[in-house]
């Protein structure tokens, strides 16, 4: 059996043919597409949506396509929400890819041995195919942590029942003790503790989903699965992206080609939870995210000198 595939795509028709190349290699029995409708000011995205949506049309295999196609844009924070809620309305598990996430062939194969052997362990909430540069010693094919990666995963109904947009709960847990307790980190706890709020209070438009599910596993202690080596290539870091921009950034922290999974996977004695790795990897994080406020601070204050003596010239 093959295990259902979604497809989250906006106007990017090149890096969507990539990531569509791997899912026809695969071949799943039913395709799940997610698309955003064009910005309203911005005449480039018609016919960028179009030539995204364009692709889809390729399936040649045999394979049930269910489309929900918005004809307005929802934005990328209510887009993938809604659209990964709409997959699980219809399936119990699947696999999850957004446009410029391109996966190894074998991570397919990963996630369907590993959704069917923890389907009914409720402390995995999902298989991630990000592996960041992080050294773990391990004889096994995966460990567990508490980061859940999605660039490129898969999930099941019963995890993603428990995702909230506007996270309700928050009301309940925000607190920074409960949120350093996690990250081992105060200014990190602070960060996260930013977004959940804006989340929470819902605080204009909205554009991400993914802390929202952050928030979600972290309240339930919800487990990932983080592969031996990186799976999942992506290819939309810098000036295309929204949020991934910086390049420099990512890069100190994941790895942006993907590796083959060897099979028959080695599997761990039972849930080995790596709390080593995710201290290290949330050290990594807050230590490129200072660098990254520093060069900010430093530019505003260049700024604000020139600023400074452009007025005092012009008067």
């Amino acid at each position: 059996m093959k295990t259902p595939v979604a497809l989250i795509i906006f106007n990017r028709p090149n890096t969507t043919a990539k990531v569509f190349a791997k899912i026809a290699e695969y071949r799943p029995e039913k395709l799940f597409v997610i698309a955003d409708g064009p910005r309203s000011n911005n005449y480039q995205d018609v016919g960028k949506c179009a030539a995204s949506r364009a692709i889809i049309d390729q399936v040649d295999w045999d394979c049930e396509v269910f489309k929900d196609y918005s004809d307005i844009n929802l934005g990328c924070g209510c887009r993938p929400a809604t659209g990964i809620s709409w997959v699980f309305e219809n399936v119990e598990e699947a696999i999850i890819l957004e446009d410029d996430c391109v996966p190894d062939i074998t991570f397919f194969r990963f996630c369907e041995e590993l959704l069917e052997r923890y389907r009914n362990n409720e402390d995995v909430w999902l298989i991630s195919g990000i592996k960041p540069h992080i050294f773990n010693k391990t004889e096994y094919s995966y460990h567990f942590s508490c980061l859940p990666f999605t660039w490129g995963w898969a999930t099941w109904r019963r995890s993603w029942s428990h995702y909230d947009f506007v996270i309700k709960k928050w009301s309940e847990l925000q607190n920074l003790d409960w949120l350093e307790n996690i990250t081992g980190n105060r200014k990190l706890a602070e960060f996260y503790k930013s977004r959940f709020d804006k989340a929470h209070n819902c605080e204009g438009d909205l554009d991400y989903w993914d802390y929202q599910w952050v928030f979600s596993c972290w309240s339930q202690n919800g487990l990932a699965i983080i592969p031996k080596v990186n799976l999942v290539a992506n290819i939309g870091i810098g000036k295309i992206a929204t949020h991934t921009h910086n390049y420099e950034y990512f890069a100190k922290i994941f790895d942006f080609e993907s590796r083959k999974m060897e099979f028959p996977l080695n599997h761990p004695n039972g849930i080995l939870f790596d709390r080593k790795f995710d201290m290290n990897y949330f050290k990594i994080e807050s230590l490129e995210m200072r660098k990254r406020f520093r060069c900010g601070s430093r530019l505003k204050k260049k700024l604000r000198k020139l600023f400074k003596v452009v007025y005092r010239f012009k008067d």
